[in-house]
């Protein structure tokens, strides 16, 4: 069973203007070599780390709430684990698979992001959004989604708010070097923000923070036809791309370091947020030890032979790993009656192993919209809105985005808001 470690106060100081959880020193290398600046008017956050090297917990050298006379957030594991959000309204959006448009469509319907087309201002003040993975792989827009959303972060630490992002099968393989969903945008997109990079001279906040805005404008600029360049006897461009992509997102890459600040599973209060399923093998192996070896393993170099960086294969490989399993998420069509019934009693199982009253997923999508399974213990939510997959129509997957609502009484329900355009 895994036990709850002893969360720890993040907060902001009386003079910060953003409530941050940033591990970087005032001027620091990433290992993709490029420079990372704290931003001003941050709270510095000091990581500490146990002798076994197990466990860090982050914490804030100054005292404060959450705002509105809210606890603040605490966040206990790094990668980002157990999290505590009294008074939260908690957001969670299924898979966005470089499909920009729609996330930010998603965003706004939700309240979470400015209606303007010029701007990326987060609106959820208090409010804890989870994305459950798959952001890269079969759209164009994968590092613009990744820079929104760690741009919103920001932005919401500073309300009392928060946006966390949990890591799904795409990430994963992506790290490996398999680029068999890339769509040809994308590789594009790839060489074109290792352009940018070099424009901000190497400086990796300013590039990868800026990149949301800069995209558009350079979409603008040159607009691509159908598959672009990519034409299977354009061989020059295709080897630049995959150089590119390669450079980003192999292990130890900039990219690749970017994924490895997101778990694979998520503890929000007591709702689990994961992109397959967590099942009880996996809590038996520890919560906590999955993603800190999986983070372990993005970061870590490709070329180091050292048996513990092998890909933590619980967690990202076969079909009941953590980011593949679709037990929970497979329509009633796909599974007999035994296995209906198998799966709602393996979810109530590994919930009451963690002290959790429910689970998120993605991975699958859900053509008839976002619900709940195995007797209502279990949410899917990704509805298949990328033009890479189902193109769902706003009515239809964005209008059921899924909110859990909490409360300092401790009291939770879920609402299925629809809204139509």
């Amino acid at each position: 069973m895994a036990v709850l470690p002893p969360p720890v106060r993040v907060a902001a100081a009386a003079a910060a203007t953003t409530f941050g959880l940033s591990t970087s020193p005032a001027a620091a290398t990433t290992p993709g070599g490029c420079r990372r600046r704290r931003p001003r008017g941050r709270a510095a956050v000091h990581v500490a780390i146990s002798a076994s090297g197990r466990r860090a917990s982050f914490s804030c050298a100054a005292a404060g709430d959450g705002g509105g006379g809210r606890p603040a957030i605490t966040v206990a594991g790094d990668p980002p684990t157990f999290v505590t959000a009294p008074g939260r309204r908690i957001v969670a959006v299924g898979d966005l698979h470089g499909d920009l448009n729609q996330t930010r469509a998603a965003l706004v319907m939700a309240g979470l992001l400015s209606s303007e087309s010029d701007g990326h201002v987060w609106t959820g003040g208090q409010t804890v959004l989870v994305q459950v993975g798959d952001i890269l792989d079969r759209g164009e827009d994968e590092i613009a989604i990744l820079s929104l959303l760690s741009s919103l972060n920001m932005q919401a630490k500073s309300q009392g708010g928060a946006v966390f992002q949990v890591n799904g099968n795409h990430e994963t393989i992506n790290v490996e070097g398999d680029y068999r969903y890339v769509d040809p945008g994308a590789f594009d997109e790839c060489i074109r923000f290792m352009e940018y990079l070099d424009e901000c001279d190497g400086n990796w906040d300013d590039a990868f923070l800026n990149w949301v805005n800069v995209c558009e404008r350079w979409k603008e600029e040159y607009p691509m036809s159908p598959n672009g360049d990519w034409r299977p006897w354009n061989f020059v461009k295709r080897q630049k791309g995959i150089a590119a992509r390669s450079s980003l997102f192999k292990r130890g890459g900039p990219l690749a370091c970017e994924l490895a600040r997101h778990p694979v599973v998520l503890s929000v209060n007591d709702w689990i947020f994961c992109h397959g399923g967590l099942l009880p093998h996996h809590v038996e192996y520890g919560i906590e030890r999955m993603n800190r070896e999986v983070s372990v393993w993005m970061k870590s170099s490709s070329g180091d032979s050292d048996d513990e960086l092998d890909i933590p294969f619980i967690a990202t490989r076969g079909y009941d790993s953590v980011v593949w399993s679709r037990l929970y998420s497979q329509g009633p069509t796909e599974m007999t009656r035994h296995s209906w019934k198998l799966s709602s009693v393996v979810a109530e199982r590994t919930l009451k192993s963690v002290g959790a009253k429910g689970m998120v997923v993605g991975h699958t999508p859900q053509t008839r919209g976002v619900n709940c399974k195995c007797d209502g213990k279990v949410w899917c939510v990704d509805v298949g809105m990328s033009y890479g997959v189902l193109y769902s129509r706003p009515e239809e997957c964005i209008g059921k985005i899924l909110f859990l609502e909490s409360y300092c009484t401790g009291q939770f329900w879920m609402d299925i808001q629809e809204r139509k355009y």
